[in-house]
């Protein structure tokens, strides 16, 4: 590896640190500068009436006393909500008890008294998660995802403040967040054997009704959430989602160079087929724009609210700090989504990822792009960089599969990578040093033919064709294994910091979990560097990049020593600072890729220097004696 495959490692770490940042910094800087007009227009979309007060839009349009929603309109088919195409379902048999339609069709009648409701939970299990509603708002309160289990087997909550939840219904000026929803006599805590809905009913003084049921299935990612409105119709209504996402995964105490770039919270949607990360350090309205879905991620798991089909709907995010002394967690958000009343009901998918490629790919709604997504500033790469950073996690799954050990397999990838780019490297390298062995004769016919630009280039082109040098492809040669490894490189780069498959996986020895630093000794920490404690791999990293940038530097000929000797300390001081908080899977590919390149280029130089095409054979070398063509 030359001079220019030196500064092109540099560019390809410093690329990588900026592709991460970029979309953050731009993000904020878009919410900074909208952050004091957008403030008043969020404060209003997210106001509370009290309790007391609340009442249904007496504005809407009286309709005539509609049924109340029955088991056959409230129902969700398991291939639909499977798909990602979320739609009510004709004939889908759901357990409902019979004491809620009782007291839905009593409250109706003006001639018994008031229902005493108290506030009640109910627990619904499936084997995706545990879900628990309130009566109060008839909203999710609590979201316990099976998918990520503890070092303990205990499951992680993944609503941030629980008192506050997901999914309160606002319809026109009436605030439904505080009204209690009757329940009838529905129990506690639900196991979901079949398709399972919950109703929760509120009815005001007049006898409108508004219906909220949930529709679970036993082994599906969706809940269909179904809004239905009794004698009236509301013209707009509003989705708050106040409680925020919580993060699954312990962060690292300190503040560390690069460690928050490995733990995620971010705002997620898509829209006209492109689906869209933004991190907020404000508020923000997003874009006009019509929905596929819209929700918040953490690091291995997203919500979203999921519509039938693409919707105007109006969405502000506001960001919630909770970080606290030595949790630098990034903090989580508010929603809200907004958009006009069109039929009798409001219906959507409440979607719960566990942020596993194949599974969320399956649902067809480009959800394997909250995990993985392009650039902007890189043409196409939504749509190639997310197809390379798939089947990179796709043959890291394949040598799973044969070896059970993520470690073994991470090295295989490594070494699957290399070798498809070392004939590149080969042919870099042979045409580096013919064109370094030049680099004396052309000194020489720089200083002749100074004053005669048009002889000095003669001079050169005759140079180069006696000795079969072709100067364009000693540049490609150059630059192609860089354009190649490059992406594929960033690609792994991402697949290992961000894949579920990772979470937990011991490799050998002391690595014990691959998606997180290998902290060995917690007792001892390194300021900004190792705040969590004292690692091992990085300090491996350290030396054998140290190794392989010295044994490139020797291939190098005709580069300055000064700027030797400073690519030699400068890039193991760059790489320590980026690794020492980078999960170990991900330093263990660098370090593997590390000795490739030892290995590589001590063997490449050995077989240049002992093929011959060095100096002694070089031709033309009496410039004096070189025909000039004028």
């Amino acid at each position: 590896m030359n001079k220019n495959t030196l500064i092109g490692s540099v560019l390809i770490g410093i690329i990588v640190i900026w592709w991460m940042t970029m979309s953050t910094n731009n993000a904020k800087q878009q919410a900074e500068a909208q952050a004091k007009e957008k403030e008043a227009a969020a404060m209003q979309a997210v106001r509370a009436d009290s309790a007391d007060q609340l009442v249904l839009d007496d504005k809407a349009p009286e309709l005539k006393a509609a049924p109340v929603l029955g088991d056959s309109e409230s129902g969700v088919r398991n291939s639909e909500l499977d798909s990602g195409k979320v739609a009510v379902a004709d004939s889908a048999k759901v357990a409902e008890p019979e004491s809620s339609k009782d007291s839905v069709a009593a409250a109706d009648s003006t001639a018994e008294a008031p229902k005493v409701i108290e506030p009640r939970t109910v627990a619904v299990e499936t084997d995706k998660f545990i879900m628990t509603l309130t009566n109060k708002g008839g909203r999710v309160q609590s979201i316990v995802v099976k998918a990520l289990p503890d070092s303990a087997g205990s499951f992680p909550e993944i609503i941030q403040d629980t008192t506050l939840g997901a999914l309160d219904l606002k319809l026109g000026k009436a605030d439904l967040s505080e009204a209690l929803f009757d329940l009838g006599d529905t129990p506690e805590k639900i196991q979901v054997a079949g398709d399972t809905t919950v109703k929760f009913v509120f009815s005001d003084k007049s006898g409108k009704q508004v219906i909220r049921s949930y529709a679970f299935t036993k082994d599906g990612v969706a809940v269909r959430q179904v809004n239905r409105f009794v004698g009236f119709q509301p013209a707009d209504y509003q989705l708050s989602w106040m409680g925020g996402m919580k993060e699954t995964e312990s962060i690292p105490k300190g503040k560390s160079f690069g460690g928050a770039s490995y733990f995620f919270s971010e705002v997620i949607f898509k829209n006209s087929e492109i689906t869209e990360r933004e991190t907020i350090s404000n508020t923000m309205d997003l874009d006009d724009a019509n929905y596929y879905w819209v929700g918040m991620r953490r690091k291995y798991v997203a919500l979203s609210v999921q519509f039938d089909k693409p919707v105007p709907v109006k969405v502000n995010a506001k960001h919630i700090d909770v970080a606290t002394e030595g949790n630098p967690d990034p903090g989580t958000y508010s929603l809200t989504i907004a958009d006009a009343v069109r039929t009798d009901s409001v219906a959507f998918g409440f979607m719960v990822l566990p942020l596993q490629w194949d599974e969320v790919e399956s649902l067809g709604q480009g959800y394997e792009k909250i995990i993985v997504t392009g650039s902007k500033w890189f043409p196409g790469s939504s749509v190639w960089f997310v197809w390379i950073c798939k089947w990179l996690l796709k043959l890291l799954k394949y040598f799973y599969s044969i070896i059970p050990n993520y470690g073994v397999a991470i090295i295989l990838v490594t070494i699957i990578v290399r070798a498809f780019t070392t004939p590149f490297t080969v042919k870099q390298l042979k045409s580096t040093r013919a064109m370094s062995k030049l680099k004396p004769q052309l000194d020489e016919i720089n200083v002749k033919y100074r004053s005669d630009p048009q002889k000095k280039q003669a001079a050169v082109m005759e140079l180069y064709a006696k000795n079969g040098v072709n100067p364009l492809a000693s540049c490609s040669g150059g630059c192609l294994p860089m354009l190649i490894q490059m992406p594929i490189f960033m690609g792994l780069f991402f697949v290992l910091g961000r894949a579920i498959e990772l979470r937990g996986m011991p490799a050998f020895l002391w690595i014990s979990d691959l998606s997180r630093s290998d902290v060995i000794f917690h007792g001892f920490s390194i300021p900004f560097l190792m705040p969590d404690g004292l690692a091992v791999l990085p300090w491996i990293m350290v030396v054998t990049t140290y190794f392989q940038t010295k044994v490139t530097m020797s291939g190098s000929a005709g580069m300055d020593p000064a700027q030797q000797k400073m690519m030699v300390w400068m890039m193991p001081a760059m790489m320590f600072f980026f690794s020492a908080v980078m999960p170990s899977g991900l330093v263990l590919y660098w370090i593997i890729s590390n000795f490739w390149s030892i290995a590589q280029y001590k063997i490449i130089n050995r077989g240049l220097a002992s093929g011959g095409d060095t100096s002694s054979k070089l031709k033309g070398k009496d410039v004096q004696d070189a025909k000039i063509v004028k």
